[in-house]
């Protein structure tokens, strides 16, 4: 051991210290653990002249934290007892950086909100046992490093997803074609979130909200009775959304007329300007359930998409969701927080039911809300010969023809 009684001032003076020599008192602290290793730290830097504990830090690459702790332990002769068991485990993401991020890749895409917007938590028809197969598989990781199986429900617990059977999450109906759109629509939406210059938006118009004294269920905290029944709406709105997973973000657009298929298209023209300076793009893919405004078959929306892919050359791929499983759809889940933001709150103003629209946030960020006034008329449609010529520019998947469309600029 090094004798601190004899020359201490001469032979802890930093100036004098060799590379060898500092490279011995670091091999010196690290062969102890615990107090013994701060009391040797301590002891170095009480020969030091002032600001040793700094210079230490600077020279030798030592805590000044533990310094000042084995000084103190130097100083009263009370040795403190380290407990680090006490600190309980670190949390299984901060051993595996990615973890979550590969989790919520793979149950994503076949989680489902709640139909009735009771809750924001997320059904997904899949086990944690399966989640954990899948990271094996499909992500690389070993058995050594992942976590048990209890532990990876109890993450997707904490993220919001709820993994068990839910009576009222269960589609009424089942077509043949089914499980081919699911895999096309995985597929595509996968491709799609790895791809450069391919940004997927997913579009939706959520139900009619009326303005008036009427009750949406629940409690508001002022006690203000309403109406048990919608009779004589003061007016009634309807919202049109267009959400952008990659970027978290969600842009609403309200209006006092009809959600046609021109008022979808002109929503999407508008918000065309700001998406086009954030990435350089080619490819814009649509996820959306197939409702009678925005269908593959609606020779409005159809043709107006034509000339929104010509005007801008971008390349659209519109990607259904299966009939019945409309709720895969993730503007969806915007509904979902959106409906409990303003549930038990009497919407009795246009302004107060958008204001309301307004400061609901998710994943932390606030909704971009557009009203848009003007008429838009119901009804408008090619003529039979029209849509057949601009069918033969369509590339319609085959066996799922009504669900995949793709539609080129050029």
């Amino acid at each position: 051991m090094i004798d601190h009684k004899n020359n201490e001032h001469d032979l802890f003076t930093l100036q004098e210290w060799t590379p060898q020599y500092r490279t011995f008192l670091n091999e010196t602290r690290d062969q102890l653990k615990g107090s013994e290793r701060r009391l040797f730290m301590a002891r170095v830097v009480s020969n030091l002249e002032h600001g040793g504990a700094l210079r230490a830090e600077r020279e030798l690459g030592w805590d000044r934290t533990t310094i000042r702790k084995g000084l103190a332990e130097l100083k009263s002769g009370i040795t403190c007892c380290d407990n680090y068991s006490g600190k309980g485990r670190k949390p299984v993401e901060q051993h595996l950086v990615n973890l979550l991020e590969d989790i919520e890749a793979i149950v994503s895409p076949i989680s489902q909100t709640d139909p009735s917007f009771r809750t924001t938590k997320l059904y997904s028809p899949i086990t944690a046992a399966e989640v954990h197969r899948r990271l094996k598989e499909d992500k690389g990781y070993t058995d050594q490093e992942l976590p048990t199986i209890r532990t990876i429900n109890t993450k997707l617990n904490q993220m919001g997803y709820q993994l068990k059977k839910v009576g009222k999450t269960k589609p009424k109906k089942k077509i043949p074609e089914t499980d081919a759109i699911f895999n096309y629509v995985h597929s595509t939406n996968k491709i799609a979130d790895e791809t450069e210059g391919v940004l997927r938006i997913s579009i939706d118009t959520k139900a009619t909200v009326n303005i008036g004294p009427f009750s949406r269920g629940g409690c508001n905290r002022y006690g203000l009775a309403g109406s048990d029944h919608d009779f004589e709406p003061e007016a009634k709105l309807k919202l049109f959304g267009i959400a952008i997973p990659e970027w978290d973000e969600n842009y609403f657009f309200f209006t006092q007329s009809f959600a046609t298929s021109d008022f979808m298209v002109d929503a999407l023209e508008s918000l065309w300007a700001y998406i086009k300076n954030r990435m350089e793009l080619h490819t814009i893919v649509i996820n959306s359930d197939n409702g009678p405004d925005n269908s593959s078959r609606r020779s409005q929306f159809m043709s107006r998409l034509v000339d929104f892919a010509k005007a801008h050359e971008i390349n659209i791929s519109l990607v259904y969701y299966p009939p019945y499983h409309s709720k895969y759809n993730p503007i969806e889940r915007v509904w979902g927080v959106l409906e409990n933001h303003w549930r038990g709150e009497i919407l009795d103003s246009i302004e107060k039911a958008v204001g309301l629209a307004r400061t609901m946030k998710w994943k932390g960020k606030n909704p971009t809300i557009a009203f848009v006034k003007g008429v838009y008329a119901k009804g408008v449609k090619l003529t039979k010969k029209a849509m057949e010529q601009l069918e033969m520019g369509f590339d319609r998947i085959p066996g799922i023809e009504k669900w995949a469309v793709d539609i080129p600029y050029y």
